[in-house]
């Protein structure tokens, strides 16, 4: 048999196969995840919008503190004395049965969340630990660590998870700015003119940012209530309500953020010169402000604010009446959260050693 004689290497058509050959097609990873690539700048992108977020809370806090140290530095301590001397029971009357009513309609907060999350929990431990949790996270600040610290401890007596407590926060925290957002839009329409003079804008801008942030609740409303919605918020990918349950949650927070605002507003000087929804308004801006600086409950920056655009007769007057809502809202409900989970701790500790008292007996008789 003849030998083969071996072919030589046709340059021209590997170079042809080469250049035809189709490109790679992208590799998906599995469970969604995205590549190495876009997960690094992904990250980078998150440091850096948290990094921008910290220097502006830094901004904002020293900013306010400049505000409120101007403002101290003018205030007579005595006049200051005398305007809280000067504050009637009946004002403290009011302020006290509003601050009830806000607490109470936050433990509305939790009972929609529960319920969306199809969790069956008895409403004496959904209270307790909303206005344990709420009182807590107001008074130290970082709710998502303090409020949902003592969420926890007191949720997962009642056999619920870690995750679905980390939710019930996110669903009460939605509850929390839905009633934020009408309050505020509400009285940007309807008080254009008085908040024009609060925060020094055109009352037909005022109108246009009012109806803005109206028409964007009014579309979130829509999108929750077409198909069922299941965001990743904060790391969390939870249902949201649909419109029934997202319906009650605007009336709570409503219901809340009008007693919250109401508590401060009984206790103004007389001759302030505002209406409850222009003030009401207001009272939303300073919060977003106080949220935002991330100070614990706002201190410091919710004074600032309400100081320089909220009229009264004068300084020592508003001052003393924020000074009087700062204890009625915020220091009372946390001395009192205090209390409430030392007695539920103390109860529950002796419960457990009743029983192993009694299992201990029926062991031994004699």
């Amino acid at each position: 048999m003849a030998a083969e004689v071996p072919r030589k290497p046709n340059r021209d058509a590997e170079v042809a196969a080469v250049v035809l050959e189709p490109p790679p097609r992208p590799v998906f990873l599995p469970w969604g995840r995205a590549s190495a690539p876009a997960e690094a700048i992904a990250k980078r992108r998150r440091r850096i919008v948290r990094i921008i977020g910290g220097l502006a809370s830094l901004a904002i806090f020293c900013l306010a503190l400049v505000v409120l140290a101007r403002t101290l530095s003018k205030i007579s301590f005595a006049d200051l004395r005398s305007a809280i001397a000067g504050t009637t029971a009946e004002q403290i009357a009011a302020a006290c049965l509003l601050t009830c009513v806000s607490y109470l309609a936050l433990t509305g907060y939790d009972a929609v969340a529960l319920r969306q999350l199809k969790a069956k929990v008895a409403y004496r431990t959904t209270a307790l630990a909303s206005f344990t949790s709420y009182a807590i996270s107001f008074t130290l600040g970082f709710p998502l660590i303090t409020g949902g610290t003592v969420r926890y401890w007191l949720y997962s007596r009642a056999g619920l998870r870690a995750s679905a407590v980390a939710s019930l926060t996110i669903i009460a925290g939605v509850t929390f700015w839905l009633g934020m957002a009408v309050v505020v839009a509400v009285g940007l329409i309807f008080r254009a003119d008085a908040i024009s003079r609060l925060d020094h804008l055109a009352p037909a801008l005022n109108m246009a940012l009012g109806s803005a942030l109206l028409g964007s609740l009014a579309a979130y409303l829509v999108w929750v209530s077409i198909a069922p919605r299941q965001p990743k918020i904060q790391g969390f990918r939870l249902e949201l309500p649909g419109l029934k349950l997202t319906a009650r949650q605007v009336v709570l927070g409503l219901t809340d953020l009008a007693a919250a605002s109401g508590t401060l507003f009984v206790l103004l000087p007389a001759h302030h010169g505002l209406d409850f929804f222009t003030f009401a308004a207001a009272y939303c801006f300073a919060s977003i402000l106080g949220i935002a600086s991330h100070a614990p409950g706002g201190i410091g920056v919710f004074e600032a604010t309400m100081l320089k655009i909220v009229p009264a007769p004068s300084d020592e007057a508003l001052f003393a009446s924020l000074l009087l809502f700062r204890v009625i809202y915020y220091v009372v409900p946390f001395v009192l959260a205090l209390a409430f989970l030392g007695a539920n701790e103390s109860f529950r500790r002796w419960q457990s050693l009743r029983e192993a008292m009694l299992r201990g007996q029926e062991r031994d008789p004699d």
